[in-house]
C-alpha cells in the first residue's frame, strides 16, 4: 500500500516576514514577482509589501484580488500575469487570495509563495485551491502539481489581524484530527492520492492538542495585538499542522457538510472556519462519539466564541428543506463523506446536522 506526506517546501514564521518577500522569491532563482493580494492587504501594506523589492532592485507588480477565487478571476490574472512575464507568483491576504494565486501559478507552471495576513484556515500550506462560482457557492477542488515553494507567515501582522479571524483558524483546524482519524479507519485516499501516514496523523493529533492547550490565550494575545508563545503554537496549528495534517491525512464529513452548507445563502456571512468547527460536531454525531468528547468540542468553541447552533452561524431560520438541501449536496460525487468508515446517507447527514443544533443549544442553555 502506498503512502504519502507532502507539504511546502519551506515554512517561515516571523515577525517580518512580508518586509522580506523578496529575499525569499531570489531564493527560489526567481526574478520579478506577481503579487496577487485581496483589497485590504493591498491598501493596509501598500508601502511593507513593495519595501524588499525596492531594497533588491528586484521587478515586481502588484494586482488586487476581485471578488471570489473563481475561473473568471483566475483567468484574468493569468492574462496580466502572461504581458508582465513575472517568474514568480506571491499571494498575499487571506484564503481567497491565496488559493486564486495558487490557481495563477498552477496554470502559469510558476512557483508560488504564500503569505497569510490571518491564520483563518489551513489552505496556505496544502497543494491545493478551493475553487467557487462568482457568486461564492462551492464548485471544487483544484489539485495542484506542487504545494508552495515558499509559505510566509508574519507574526507581527497576524498578531493585529481581528480576531474572529484566529478563531475561525482554529475552528478549520480542530477538524483536522477527527477527520483523519476517520480517513485512518476507512483506509480513504488522501488529497496526496495515496493513504495516510503515521506522521501525517501525529501532526493532525498535535494540531488538536495544541488548540485545546494554547488556543484561549492565543486569542487574547490577538486582541491586545501581542506576540505571545501560545500565539506562535496555535498560528503553527492552523497554518502548518492543519495544513499538512489535512492533506495528507486527509479530510471526511466535517468539510463534506460545510461545502454542502455553502449552498444555503443565509451561510454567506459565516466564515469557512466557523462552518467547519459547527461540522465537525455533526461528523462527531454521525459516528456516535460518547458525550463526554462532544461536550469538550462544544465547549472549546464557546471558548474561542465559535459558533454552536445553527442560529449562531446565521442560518438558525433555514427551513427542513434547506438543510436537506445542504445535506443532500454534501453527498455529491467526489465528496469526502466517502471517507468515511461507514455509508452516509442523505437522512442521516440531514439529522447530524439537526443533532449538532441541538447540542448547541443545550450546552447554551446550561443543561
Amino acid at each position: 500500500m502506498e503512502r504519502m506526506i507532502q507539504a511546502p517546501s519551506r515554512y517561515v514564521q516571523t515577525e517580518d516576514g512580508l518586509g522580506r518577500l523578496a529575499g525569499y522569491m531570489m531564493q527560489l532563482g526567481c526574478a520579478s514577482a506577481y503579487l496577487l493580494a485581496d483589497g485590504f492587504s493591498a491598501k493596509t501594506y501598500a508601502n511593507l509589501l513593495p519595501r524588499s523589492f525596492l531594497e533588491t532592485g528586484a521587478r515586481y507588480h502588484i494586482e488586487t484580488l476581485q471578488g471570489e477565487c473563481c475561473l473568471p478571476e483566475i483567468d484574468r490574472h493569468c492574462a496580466i500575469l502572461r504581458q508582465l512575464e513575472c517568474d514568480c507568483v506571491i499571494g498575499v491576504g487571506g484564503g481567497k487570495a491565496l488559493d486564486t494565486a495558487k490557481a495563477v501559478a498552477y496554470y502559469a507552471r510558476l512557483p508560488v509563495i504564500a503569505a497569510p495576513t490571518a491564520a483563518s484556515m489551513d489552505g496556505p500550506c496544502s497543494g491545493l485551491a478551493v475553487l467557487y462560482t462568482a457568486e461564492g457557492v462551492f464548485e471544487r477542488y483544484l489539485h495542484l502539481r506542487t504545494n508552495p515553494a515558499v509559505v510566509v507567515a508574519d507574526l507581527s501582522v497576524i498578531a493585529k489581524a481581528p480576531a474572529r479571524l484566529l478563531s475561525a483558524g482554529m475552528g478549520d483546524a480542530l477538524s483536522t484530527c477527527y477527520e483523519a482519524e476517520a480517513c485512518r479507519r476507512s483506509n480513504a485516499l488522501t488529497d496526496t492520492g495515496s493513504h495516510s501516514t503515521n506522521g501525517a496523523l501525529a501532526l493532525a493529533r498535535l494540531c488538536r492538542e495544541t488548540l485545546l492547550r494554547d488556543g484561549i490565550q492565543a486569542l487574547l494575545a490577538v486582541e491586545c495585538g501581542a506576540i505571545t508563545p501560545a500565539l506562535e503554537n496555535v498560528v503553527e496549528a492552523n497554518l502548518y499542522l492543519s495544513g499538512v495534517g489535512f492533506e495528507s491525512g486527509g479530510l471526511a464529513a466535517a468539510h463534506a457538510l460545510a461545502n454542502g452548507l455553502t449552498h444555503l445563502p443565509a451561510m454567506r456571512g459565516a466564515m469557512h472556519g466557523e462552518t467547519v468547527a459547527f461540522c465537525t460536531v455533526a461528523q462527531m454525531v454521525l459516528e456516535n462519539r460518547p458525550m463526554h468528547e462532544l461536550r469538550e468540542v462544544l465547549d472549546f468553541c464557546r471558548s474561542i466564541r465559535l459558533p454552536v447552533t445553527l442560529e449562531q452561524l446565521a442560518a438558525g431560520q433555514c427551513t427542513e428543506e434547506e438543510l436537506r438541501l445542504a445535506a443532500k449536496a454534501s453527498l455529491g460525487d467526489n465528496s469526502y463523506m466517502s471517507h468515511m468508515p461507514f455509508p452516509v446517507t442523505e437522512e442521516g447527514a440531514l439529522s447530524a446536522l439537526k443533532m449538532a443544533d441541538r447540542l448547541g443549544k443545550q450546552l447554551a442553555e446550561g443543561d
